[in-house]
């Protein structure tokens, strides 16, 4: 709430939201009202928000104006399933059982009569049964018309659909204006088609959270419902069941597959410690998770969250669109009124032929096709996207994302994998095998990131790992421990030189692996040197390909770092990448404000120290392992660890700009025929709404190819969902039961 303005938060479910027209429609009767700001609404989630002051307009109004345009609309914390589905089940209604679809039979059946009836009679008989035909499917229709009137806006295609209608009956047109009613009825029943898959896509992944979860207290297990899970609680995830709720391994190996979160298709193997996410399927072994986040803030309903904000978050284009919208309107039922009345009145011309073609010129005029052009394309993108890991945080976004010419990388957890490997291994005086164990059974204990390099490395070997005594660390030296009976030391080669003394081959040794941006170890002994180890972290696998295809597409690519320039250009010289070297958080930010002067930037971090850069930049993408801090402060994220997505992200953006203008010219480019069409008294009133419903057709089936979209990864979500049983597990076959 503000103290100042008194304004309070208030949310509906509104059902009947088929297209952005839909949306604009209700956007502006309650933008009309006093005391309203803040207004979203989301035509994937059938939501509408708002700040409001009652003291100046009470939430009663804001519903009564709603139902007036002939929609459903319940608090939302009351409102259960969306008014365009099945209370008992959530699924969609049965075709029959909404309004539009009824309205459509009705309609259809009416006009069939009427045909029959002008078949067997040429009486007056066949004349009013079009007639009543007409009539039973316009006064919905101008029901609404007239609803939006009294809220502000006389140019809707209601208004224009009844004016038509009217028109004609009164012309004698009553065939022609039934087969019109008709076609407009069919015609936002399509509407709905597409609506209801859009939603289909957010269904899928909100039904792959498991209904339940085996919750582990006290040394028992038991089934609860997942969305009772708190933080903290333990819960048990059998072979073949999906993990209930994010959080981390406490006990068990196992593989566990994230393709339906990220669309990863390898399945990853998780070890004590690393974080899983609900709704990815454990693969292999039981595993034992403790809950780390809240079923609301759980991955997937962060990304169905992003899904909804992002359609509420109009884009530059969609905005322009809607203003264009605004002024066609008036200007379209001007001309079509001068069509109508200037020839009879300056001529001799016949009224009622010109009054026909007024009347098609205003249903030729409607912008349902060109409204709808641009939040098509966007509501596909963003739903094509989210299946692929990709998220965009709105259409904004998208359009941003499409002019892009830089892509600038953070290099560690970006370009790199966020962590040090063993690269080289130089025996002295031992063999690889001796220095390595040594090493590692020095380090085992140790948390720090290089020690467990080490470990990992030997246990990768299958090398026996001998176990140590009076461990202990040296700071910013190294360490040191009782190993076979001698004592054992991994540390810097300063560390050794000033312990035991470095031989020039090894101090050589060393300088030349540091000079190729790597961090070097000493293991040695008090009797001398058993070798060296060299760690790095390495780059991505497919980096080198990521960057390769960006410079394919014309971006180029750009590494900003904060690590020192030896590494940086290692890095940079393996992956074909300039580099900027050393910087700090605030380094980043001048850098990328720098490169902005002369290029669309797009600035692809994941951790704490890159969200600034990502909030300066044009367009800032997250990695998908990255903080909560870069996922938020960012415009988008990557949910895969690949940096190949970075190029998917750029080339959907890229599409759906491409989709958009092919959408404005197919909207457009019909208008503008049939214009000169209808003048010319070629086309009449059944062609005119056919073509406006046909151009709406062919621009949302237009829009609806970019849910083919590629990209790597597995199948749909909702193909994924529609293979999900209802409990908690899909187990395989011979896998235990409770």
């Amino acid at each position: 709430m503000d103290g100042h303005t008194g304004e309070l938060q208030h949310a509906w479910t509104v059902g009947g939201m088929d297209c952005a027209g839909c949306a604009a429609k209700i956007r502006g009767a309650v933008e009309r009202k006093s005391g309203v700001s803040d207004v979203r609404i989301s035509i994937v989630s059938e939501t509408l928000t708002l700040a409001l002051d009652e003291r100046q307009t009470p939430a009663s109004k804001i519903e009564d104006t709603v139902r007036g345009l002939g929609y459903t609309i319940k608090v939302a914390d009351q409102a259960g399933p969306a008014a365009g589905t099945d209370p008992s089940s959530g699924a969609p209604k049965p075709w029959l059982k909404t309004a539009q679809n009824r309205l459509v039979v009705g309609t259809g059946a009416l006009l069939i009569a009427a045909w029959a009836v002008e078949f067997a009679s040429e009486s007056a008989a066949s004349y009013w049964a079009f007639f009543a035909a007409c009539l039973v499917g316009v006064i919905p229709i101008a029901r609404r018309a007239f609803a939006a009137l009294r809220s502000g806006m006389p140019f809707t295609i209601e208004m224009l659909m009844t004016v038509a209608a009217g028109g004609a009956l009164a012309i004698d047109a009553a065939p022609e204006a039934a087969l019109v009613i008709f076609l407009f009825a069919v015609g936002e029943s399509l509407e709905g088609v597409a609506a209801e898959r859009a939603r289909r896509g957010i269904r899928a992944l909100s039904a792959l959270i498991p209904k339940t979860a085996l919750l582990e207290e006290n040394g028992e297990t038991r089934k609860v419902d997942a969305s009772s899970l708190k933080i903290g609680q333990f819960v048990f995830v059998r072979p073949g069941d999906r993990v209930p709720a994010d959080g981390e391994v406490l006990d068990g190996v196992s593989g566990v597959d994230e393709s339906p979160v990220t669309g990863e298709s390898v399945p990853r193997t998780k070890h004590p410690g690393d974080p899983v996410f609900a709704g990815s399927v454990n693969a292999e072994a039981a595993l034992r998770i403790r809950v780390e986040k809240a079923p609301e803030d759980n991955t997937i309903a962060r990304i169905v969250r992003l899904v909804e904000e992002a359609q509420e978050a109009r884009a530059p284009t969609e905005r322009f669109i809607d203003r264009f919208s605004r002024i066609y309107m008036p200007i379209i039922v001007a001309l079509a009124a001068v069509v109508a009345v200037g020839p009879p009145l300056l001529t001799d011309a016949a009224w009622e032929t010109w009054i026909y073609r007024g009347l098609t010129l205003l249903l030729i005029g409607c912008p349902c096709a060109l409204v709808i052009s641009v939040p098509a394309s966007i509501a596909s993108a963003l739903s094509a996207g989210a299946r692929r890991g990709l998220l965009f945080k709105g259409g904004a976004v998208i359009e941003a994302a499409a002019e892009t010419t830089l892509v600038a990388f953070d290099k560690t957890g970006t370009l790199t994998a966020g962590r040090p490997v063993v690269t080289d291994i130089v025996a002295l005086d031992a063999d690889e095998a001796e220095v390595l164990q040594a090493a590692a059974a020095v380090e085992i204990a140790s948390s720090h990131p290089l020690a467990q390099a080490i470990v990992e490395k030997a246990q990768d070997r299958d090398l026996t790992i001998a176990e140590p005594s009076a461990a202990r660390a040296n700071p910013g030296m190294g360490a040191e421990a009782i190993v076979s009976g001698q004592k054992t030391f991994v540390g810097s080669p300063t560390f050794a030189d000033n312990t035991i003394g470095l031989p020039k081959s090894a101090a050589e040794a060393a300088a030349s692996l540091q000079a190729e941006g790597k961090t070097v170890v000493a293991v040695f002994r008090e009797d001398g040197i058993l070798g060296l180890i060299a760690l790095r972290d390495e780059a991505r696998a497919d980096a080198k390909a990521a960057i390769q295809r960006l410079d394919d597409m014309g971006v180029r690519a750009l590494m900003l770092t904060g690590d020192n320039h030896l590494t940086a250009a290692a890095i940079g010289d393996r992956l074909g990448i300039d580099q900027r070297s050393e910087l700090l958080p605030e380094g980043k930010v001048t850098a990328i404000n720098e490169l902005s002067k002369s290029a669309n930037v797009m600035m692809v971090g994941d951790g704490i120290n890159d969200a600034p850069a990502l909030a300066a930049a044009d367009v800032g993408i997250a990695m998908g392992s990255g903080t909560d801090v870069a996922l938020e402060t960012a415009d988008g994220a990557i949910l895969r660890d690949r940096v190949t997505d970075v190029v998917h992200t750029i080339s959907l953006a890229r599409a759906c700009m491409a989709n958009i203008r092919q959408n404005i010219a197919i909207a457009l480019g019909l208008k503008a025929i049939f214009l000169v069409t209808t003048v010319l008294g070629v086309t009449g009133l059944w062609i005119a709404i056919l073509a406006d419903t046909g151009a709406t057709v062919l621009v949302t089936l237009n829009a609806l190819r970019l849910l083919r979209f590629g990209g790597e990864g597995r199948a749909p979500l909702a193909e994924q969902a529609s293979r999900r049983p209802d409990e908690t597990s899909a187990r395989p076959a011979g896998a235990p039961a409770e």
